[in-house]
């Protein structure tokens, strides 16, 4: 990316990005991404961490850097220890408008615009990033917008959290486009598609999927996808192939007809199974006195 002029929004912060360390002190001996500087091991937005060859980085600031990784068949992104290597130090030319600290591999992807930030800096600033097909990333100024007209009334309320949303669509506040009364607060939203997963999430009121979760993938809002067992390979795994790494970040053919790839982890309602039962149908007769031959177990 290109390195900005503007004024940081902010002070620096010691979560965000590598600055101030030898490129290969950073590399060789912490366990801190290379790409955000956090140490997560799993987060919702950043992904699972990797190690490969003394390489700390989380899978989705691999995604989002400039140029890092390259789609090959089968939707698996392949990229390099090298490749890793090269970015991180051309990152550490440009500044974070965020935070202040170089080390920004990612850029707008507005043409023309230079700004570039941290992805763990990307939502203090209220920029987008779209977790699916190209992992594009926009800044303040040209994320994104909610091309509904419609405007909250007087005394609105989130529909999750039921707590007032703001006067108007804007970052912080969003509408369902298609019945336009489902009003959400993204940080509503976000936790209810990380606990739904694509199978399960749709508006609350109207209950439209399809026209839903496209709207609210733009607007930079990750689902997870389903359980790993439903994956052609378990999402985050690793695969070698020609002296390059590829991550599988996708699930089942059928699905990728229907959406882009989507994430490394499944729905937390998924975690340790604790809804399997819902997914049972019931098979016997309750009746009082059933009269089918075979009894009510077979019924």
């Amino acid at each position: 990316g290109t390195a900005s002029t503007e004024q940081p929004l902010g002070q620096p912060s010691e979560a965000a990005g590598p600055s101030g360390k030898a490129l290969t002190a950073v590399v060789l001996s912490s366990p801190a991404c290379v790409l955000c500087g956090q140490v997560d091991a799993v987060s919702d937005i950043l992904g699972k961490k990797h190690e490969r060859d003394g390489v700390f980085f989380h899978a989705y600031c691999v995604l989002f850097a400039n140029g890092l990784c390259k789609l090959k068949e089968k939707r698996i992104y392949h990229f390099s220890r090298k490749d890793v290597i090269r970015t991180v130090e051309q990152a550490e030319q440009t500044h974070c408008i965020v935070c202040g600290k170089t080390g920004a591999s990612i850029t707008c992807a507005q043409t023309g615009c230079g700004r570039s930030f941290h992805l763990p800096c990307a939502s203090k600033a209220e920029c987008v990033t779209q977790y699916f097909n190209e992992y594009r990333s926009f800044c303040w100024e040209h994320r994104p917008q909610q091309a509904v007209e419609a405007v909250p009334l007087q005394d609105t309320t989130c529909i999750i959290c039921m707590d007032p949303v703001g006067d108007s669509i804007s970052y912080g506040t969003m509408v369902c486009p298609c019945c336009q009364h489902a009003w959400f607060h993204r940080a509503c939203v976000q936790e209810q598609a990380l606990c739904a997963g694509i199978y399960c999430f749709r508006c609350p009121i109207c209950r439209d999927r399809d026209r839903f979760i496209r709207e609210i993938l733009t607007l930079g809002i990750r689902i997870p996808v389903r359980s790993q067992h439903h994956w052609e390979a378990a999402a985050g795994d690793w695969v070698e192939e020609e002296g390059c790494h590829g991550l599988v970040l996708v699930p089942a053919q059928w699905v990728l007809m229907m959406f882009p790839p989507f994430s490394d982890r499944r729905p937390r309602w998924e975690d340790s199974d604790a809804y399997a039962s819902l997914l049972e149908r019931h098979g016997r007769c309750d009746a009082s006195e059933c009269h089918y031959p075979h009894g009510r177990e077979q019924a």
